[in-house]
């Protein structure tokens, strides 16, 4: 259930909503359309960059739809920039921390009958140092950087779900043995759990396998008929994957992957084992309606096959995780994709590590699963001092998937200062190709 639409909105520009009591029953003093920041111009408010919006608070009410009723309830949100609070009539249902991966809660023993109240509050520094900002600016637009956006910026739902349900997926793809392999984890512990994947070409049924278990489940699924993804003539398998408590069938979910390899041979990237120029575009993802969010999703769609018009192959997302439904388009029309990640405006400060190692852990759990991404790529520049957290997070990409390439950053910023020091146009601390 979509919980898309109006919100009651406000800034908290004291800080001060908690003694105030907002995170239960209080009115706020504007309306606001979700998922579009306060920025944008499809959030009804337009703010742009006129005011800092530091602190901010939603509220709505909402009732537990008949279907839902006796199950388990998730509240999920697509991405909210940066930490969230949410409350369930008053109670905290859970944090989180990071503007750019998925998170929700299981909401369940929060709900009462009739209506139940949502309050979300919003942290949204980027002026600390402390998070990353990607290209929003933190004054007014110039040069390269944009309006900012504070706040959900993707979609919130309601899901509910049974005892026992498969709670995320990934899938390897290994086209040289006609083969993919499946790792999903369960949540729940209902007796005697056999999950069973199959694999479809064509609605033809052409692999599966079934595993037991109430933890992690690895299936490995040999395919009778072979069709790669390949750019621009991608090929997608449909995929089903169900989850029986004995005979009992308790949760389905479908699904596709792409069977596809990349590797490097010497300074070319091999896809499929043949070599791919890739010819990206930089697409910074802002939208002069929406901001980081897209005004629907046609607009999604439309930028990959403008892109694909003009002679480009894929995209390097810049200074932004891209959502996903811009992932299944890129996987629907065989449109190659770097992952990133927006840490322009995070100062290397230690008291950050974690958080940004574990949002970057959370993206790689999320779209790693996505044919279209070939390589993942979490840092734009290479700066002084920087070198710790990016060979962390290089292990822990390498840890997550081994089966792309990752660079631990798209530029080396000391071959750019070189560079300028040989032509003499050192000036102060900044340096200019």
């Amino acid at each position: 259930m979509t919980l898309n639409g109006e919100w009651q909105f406000e800034i908290d520009k004291a800080a001060d909503g908690e003694a105030r009591g907002l995170p239960y029953g209080k009115n706020l003093n504007a309306k606001i359309t979700v998922p579009f920041c306060p920025e944008s111009k499809l959030s009804g408010l337009g703010l742009g960059n006129t005011e800092k919006l530091k602190d901010v608070w939603y509220r709505r009410m909402f009732e537990v739809p008949p279907a839902m009723k006796g199950k388990r309830v998730r509240i999920h949100f697509g991405g909210v920039d940066y930490k969230t609070w949410v409350y369930l009539n008053g109670q905290l249902a859970g944090t989180h921390i990071g503007g750019n991966a998925a998170f929700n809660f299981d909401i369940t023993g929060l709900l009462k009958d009739g209506a139940n109240e949502v309050v979300v509050k919003v942290l949204d520094d980027m002026w600390s140092g402390l998070q990353p900002c990607g290209k929003q600016s933190g004054d007014k637009s110039w040069s390269c950087f944009y309006t900012r956006t504070t706040g959900i910026w993707q979609p919130v739902w309601l899901e509910a779900v049974g005892s026992s349900f498969v709670e995320n997926i990934s899938v390897v793809p290994d086209p040289d043995n006609s083969r993919v392999l499946i790792e999903a984890r369960i949540n729940g512990l209902d007796k005697d759990l056999i999950l069973k994947a199959e694999a479809f070409a064509d609605g033809k049924l052409v692999g599966s396998d079934t595993a037991t278990g109430p933890w992690q489940n690895r299936l490995v699924l040999n395919l009778n008929k072979k069709t790669l993804w390949e750019p621009g003539v991608p090929f997608l398998y449909d995929l089903k994957v169900t989850l029986y408590s004995g005979k009992e069938k308790i949760d389905e979910l479908k699904s596709y992957f792409g069977l596809r390899k990349v590797t490097i041979d010497g300074r070319k990237i091999l896809i499929n084992g043949k070599p791919v120029f890739q010819r990206l575009i930089l697409d910074q993802g802002f939208y002069p309606d929406g901001l980081w969010t897209a005004p629907s999703d046609e607009a999604l769609k439309k930028d990959i096959e403008m892109s694909m018009a003009c002679g480009y192959n894929g995209a390097r997302p810049h200074q932004k995780v891209f959502e996903p439904r811009f992932l299944y388009w890129a996987d629907k029309l065989g449109y190659l994709v770097w992952g990133e990640y927006p840490n322009a405006g995070y100062h290397n400060q230690r008291e950050g590590f974690s958080a940004v190692v574990n949002e970057w852990t959370e993206i790689l759990l999320r779209d790693r699963s996505h044919p279209s991404i070939v390589g993942w790529c979490a840092f734009n520049e290479n700066f002084e001092g920087t070198g710790e957290l990016q060979q962390m997070i290089w292990n822990v990409t390498k840890a997550i998937d081994p089966t792309r390439p990752a660079l631990e950053a798209r530029y080396a910023m000391y071959l750019r200062m070189m560079s300028s020091w040989i032509r003499g146009k050192r000036i102060g601390q900044s340096y200019h190709v």
